[in-house]
């Protein structure tokens, strides 16, 4: 019998090594708004150590690097640390350190970071609880914890969501809803949690070009949003733009204070 947590990381090395340098290209990805909201949300100056989990290109750890003392970080997937690698040599930085690692057991000391971030990574999660906890344990006391990630409005949206995105990325788990990932960061022993939103723009064809989905799952992706025009099932607005298919993901950032 397959390991569930083995084969989840088989699926996340296959899909982002081919996703490397098309990701670390994709503008929704890099999209400014949404880096400055994660960095003012996890309240980052310049004495702070901050840790990126699962921080695949380093395009969240390049600008956080820029008001930090030192960044750290983490995803596991080496062709991911090697995109990150070229991106802090372009942009002149040496304010930071990668490493290849597994979010799920964190390989650094408690307390070891005043400042713990992780961006579009839980919905790749099979134990986003267990994820949370880590990044809550390697954060020192009275320092930040922020998770930035799509969320669900409902079960029927929820399952429609997460079905058309695991054909486009088979390794996706489940996107979680607002009042779950606001249940984890409470539980997880986060105070003053708060919350914060946006709507990040893509084209379809856009993101299918920068993604590996199954033979003849790319099709099937294209015939469910042109099928929710007008009705909204995914909860992204999908609409047609020029000919084109573009939509929004949900966005929310949830940041707390370890006790």
């Amino acid at each position: 019998m397959i390991d569930k947590a083995e084969e989840q990381r088989r699926l996340i090395l296959d899909q982002f090594t081919r996703q490397a340098v098309p990701f670390a290209e994709m503008p929704a990805h890099s999209n400014e708004e949404s880096v400055r909201l994660l960095i003012d949300m996890a309240q980052v100056g310049p004495e702070d150590a901050v840790l990126d989990v699962a921080c695949g290109p380093g395009l969240v750890a390049c600008p956080l690097a820029e008001v930090a003392r030192h960044v750290t970080g983490l995803d596991l997937t080496p062709a991911m640390i090697e995109q990150a690698q070229v991106k802090q040599r372009s942009k002149g930085l040496t304010n930071l350190t990668w490493l290849v690692g597994d979010a799920v057991l964190l390989p650094f000391p408690d307390a070891s970071f005043s400042v713990v971030v992780t961006r579009y990574s839980f919905h790749h999660f099979l134990d986003p609880r267990g994820v949370l906890a880590e990044m809550v344990r390697v954060c020192r006391p009275g320092g930040r914890v922020a998770v930035m990630d799509v969320f669900t409005s409902g079960p029927e949206q929820a399952e429609a969501y997460n079905r058309v995105e695991k054909l486009r990325d088979p390794s996706h788990v489940r996107a979680l809803s607002l009042e779950e990932l606001t249940g984890l960061c409470r539980g997880a022993g986060l105070r003053d949690v708060r919350a914060a939103f946006l709507k990040l723009g893509a084209s379809l064809e856009d993101l299918l070009a920068r993604s590996f989905p199954n033979p003849g799952d790319a099709e099937r992706i294209r015939q469910t949003f042109a099928d929710d025009i007008g009705v909204d099932r995914l909860g992204v607005g999908a609409g047609r733009k020029d000919g084109a298919i573009h939509f929004a993901f949900p966005i929310a950032v949830l940041a707390g204070r370890k006790e």
